[in-house]
């Protein structure tokens, strides 16, 4: 891990050697920990740090790149020569963007000193939370906890700099009944390790595994779901990764018009759908910039179920005439303050689910994805949980998903997002699974 006066040294040390016409140089440093359990047991416990450069070397429209994780002189100035030798041999890109200038960039949120400065100890007693509430209710615990603190650092021969320092972590775990024939799932996300609940994520996932014993089988047909918060981003997540400005204007993506063009303005959702992105929000901090150095703005995607905005690469937005918006690094969609437990209460009928996993495309531009259940399916009659089901296989669309939006409950942090639990009608499950 290098501080910013550390890296921009080394960054300038690194420029130093060029002899391109552009060179652009990223730092990258972290430090990934991780502890593993199967059967109620502790399996690997590990920690690895890295620290790496890549230089890109541009000759008029030709560029090529290096990369190097040894940082003798000698070394950094083998890396850039190798990246000036690609560079020269390099084809002529017809959609070269000359390296950005200075910008400027708010100091970033996403770091946290009680995550830098988990030690192995810390994951122990994480995972012994975990483990004991499994042994408690003679189940048996498979988990995983990993936490990240790293830092990048960017910067080029116009004077662009800019260094971020961040923290992450998450813990999955799932949770078998002593027969394993019930099984559950719990989560927890975090920037700040203050919030991680290892003990109460388990005991979400204990009581789904104990409660999913015996499934009934359900006819595969168009259901009301609920959608925890996890199966709820397991489906968004892949609508947001498809928001792209030049796949929808060329007709390669659900977001693009018959004939050219995109949707933006156009109300393609219910108007409870919110969805925006902002590297400042203190429950879901991000980096202030992208990868190629533009900054990092908070920005709305969707407002009231209409498209409002889509990313843009530079390339793209030069040749529209617009601002060259990055992508989001996370999203969050606005919900209400009801709870999980408000949107049961209020269906009449329906499935629970807890999560999907093996989701594969069907159709980009349908956004048609099919996958499964996993982890705690339930049936809902005049809102409560009746009794646990067979899992489902699904086709859908997180697309119609929100067209068919009925309610929101509070977001939570999944993953590097927040999101909602929802309830949808409608949802296409089209055959049943026997696994667990």
């Amino acid at each position: 891990m290098l501080n910013e006066q550390e890296a921009k040294k080394l960054l300038d040390k690194i420029l130093s050697y060029a002899k391109a016409d552009e060179v652009s140089v990223t730092i990258t440093g972290s430090r990934v920990g991780n502890i593993r359990y199967a059967r109620n047991t502790v399996s690997t416990n590990g920690e690895t740090d890295n620290l790496s450069f890549a230089v890109t070397s541009v000759y008029g429209k030709r560029s090529g790149t290096a990369t190097g994780n040894e940082f003798d002189d000698a070394a950094l100035e083998r890396t850039v020569r190798r990246s000036e030798e690609i560079a020269q041999l390099a084809p002529e890109s017809p959609e070269f963007m000359t390296a950005l200038p200075p910008q400027h960039y708010q100091q970033g949120m996403n770091y946290s000193e009680n995550t830098g400065r988990i030690d192995p100890v810390f994951r122990v007693d994480a995972a012994l939370a975990s483990i004991q509430e499994c042994v408690k209710n003679k189940a048996t615990a498979a988990g995983y906890l990993e936490d990240t603190t790293s830092f990048k650092a960017i910067g080029n021969n116009k004077g662009l700099f800019g260094y971020n320092k961040e923290t992450s972590g998450e813990f999955t775990v799932t949770a078998r009944t002593a027969d394993e024939k019930g099984s559950g799932y719990g989560v927890s996300y975090f920037t700040d390790a203050a919030k991680l609940d290892t003990k109460g994520a388990t005991e979400v996932a204990v009581k789904k595994a104990l409660a999913w014993k015996d499934p009934k089988e359900l006819k595969p047909e168009r259901m009301t779901v609920v959608l925890e918060p996890q199966a709820a981003y397991d489906l968004l997540s892949l609508l947001v990764n498809a928001m792209d400005a030049r796949s929808a204007d060329e007709g390669r993506s659900y977001f693009g018009k018959r004939g050219g063009g995109n949707r933006i303005g156009s109300q393609l959702f219910q108007d409870k759908v919110t969805i925006f992105s902002d590297p400042f929000n203190a429950e879901n901090p991000s980096s202030p910039f992208f990868a190629d150095g533009r900054p990092q703005q908070k920005v709305t995607w969707v407002e009231n179920g209409v498209l409002k905005a889509l990313p843009y690469s530079r390339y793209w937005a030069a040749q529209k005439g617009v601002d060259a918006v990055p992508p989001p690094e996370g999203f969050i969609m606005q919900g209400s303050g009801q709870s999980l437990d408000d949107l049961i209460k209020a269906t009449d009928k329906g499935v629970l689910v807890t999560r999907f996993y093996y989701i594969r495309l069907v159709d980009p531009q349908t956004l048609v994805f099919t996958g499964l259940t996993r982890d705690g399916t339930f049936s809902i009659e005049n809102g409560e949980i009746k009794n646990g089901i067979k899992n489902f296989r699904f086709n859908e669309s997180p697309a119609a998903m929100l067209a068919n939006l009925e309610a929101v409950g509070k977001p939570v942090r999944i993953q590097n997002s927040m999101v909602p639990p929802m309830r949808i009608r409608d949802f296409n499950f089209t055959s049943l699974s026997d696994a667990v």
